[in-house]
């Protein structure tokens, strides 16, 4: 057993070792002229199971500089616990790391960071957050990807090591009870999931 943890350990420590080093390289980006916040830099563990993924940052978010910070971080950590996920198995992050870039190109010179922070979590599953996340996604060319269709509440491989759970978008979700409720129906599958995966 002592074996085992050294072994994750040891890719716990390079795992936080090249996240904090994509940070920097987030926060010091200037790729897109129009920006006028700071970039919005990934939370949670980085070797979780499950990598929560929407398209772009809000205002919350951009204030505080940290994804997933505010209403719609509330909403999932309310959601989880009720689903009984453990949130150290969590990893949050955005598409689009600006809050306020308007740019046609903004996506696409955001997709190296994506790629990179699913590369480094490794996780076991994404929970991709809307229909211009899913496209996005798609459009990241992860090796060995399978093409998802924007299907709420579907689950599907997206690579072989890697599901995926499509949502509604959770930022336009939060204001109107019916698409809370969407929300929750699709996000729930998650728990189904959760409960399924060995423990460790």
């Amino acid at each position: 057993m002592a074996q085992a943890n050294e072994i994750y350990d040891k890719y716990l420590t390079r795992a936080i070792s090249e996240i904090n080093e994509l940070t920097g390289e987030v926060l010091r980006c200037r790729k897109c002229t129009h920006a006028r916040t700071m970039p919005v830099i990934g939370s949670g563990h980085p070797l979780a199971d499950i990598f929560m993924l929407k398209y772009q940052a809000r205002p919350s978010e951009c204030h505080e500089g940290v994804a997933f910070f505010g209403r719609a971080g509330t909403a999932l950590m309310k959601s989880c616990q009720r689903l009984k996920i453990d949130p150290l198995q969590l990893y949050g992050t955005n598409v689009v790391k600006c809050g306020d870039v308007r740019e046609a190109e903004a996506e696409g010179r955001c997709l190296d960071h994506l790629r990179r922070e699913l590369a480094i979590v490794e996780p076991k599953i994404i929970v991709v957050m809307g229909e211009a996340t899913v496209a996005a996604l798609n459009a990241a060319q992860i090796p060995l990807a399978r093409e998802l269709a924007y299907a709420p509440g579907e689950m599907a491989e997206f690579t072989p090591a890697t599901e995926a759970l499509i949502t509604p978008d959770i930022d336009a979700s939060l204001d109107e009870e019916r698409l809370k409720a969407g929300f929750w129906r699709a996000f729930r599958r998650l728990g189904e999931w959760y409960d399924t995966i060995p423990p460790y």
